[in-house]
């Protein structure tokens, strides 16, 4: 007999409430600053690539998400041919970011990772390297900036 009075001043209660619910895709939720996303490769300021292809990244990669090939540019510098990354098996641990002697590949925040065919979760190198000329700041000082240490 109580129970229905007590349902109604439960339901009135939250009834002129703010609602707690987001406004998905227009308002995106705030990442956490250690927050593990999309990877990214990353250039040197004159706009080659990082990457010179040693082999740590994918060597400690519990998942064994990503796959490289070397070969050499015009100046005879060491690059990596082929890169993949396989997103389907990638844990997103950030080991391969750990590993990294030139600091050339980083996780960043975007966690919009769907997609409609498995074989879209395989991205190469071409769509890994950040564009270049850079109007903004590096991602990885800002990666950096936010990440803290306790």
């Amino acid at each position: 007999m109580l129970a229905l009075p007590v349902g109604l001043m439960t339901t009135m209660k939250h009834v002129f409430k703010k609602p707690v619910t987001r406004k998905y895709p227009r308002a995106k939720a705030e990442m956490a600053p250690r927050y593990r996303g999309m990877h990214y490769l990353e250039r040197y300021e004159d706009g080659t690539e990082r990457c010179v292809c040693c082999g740590l990244c994918a060597a400690a990669c519990p998942a064994d998400a990503i796959y490289m090939e070397p070969a050499e540019n015009e100046k005879g510098e060491r690059i990596a041919e082929v890169y993949e990354l396989n997103l389907i098996r990638c844990i997103f641990c950030g080991f391969c970011e750990e590993a990294c002697p030139e600091e050339a590949i980083f996780l960043g925040h975007e966690f919009e990772l769907a997609d409609d065919a498995r074989d879209k979760f395989i991205v190469s190198k071409d769509d890994l390297l950040v564009k270049h000329p850079r109007k903004d700041r590096s991602y990885k000082t800002i990666f950096r900036r936010t990440r803290r240490y306790h």
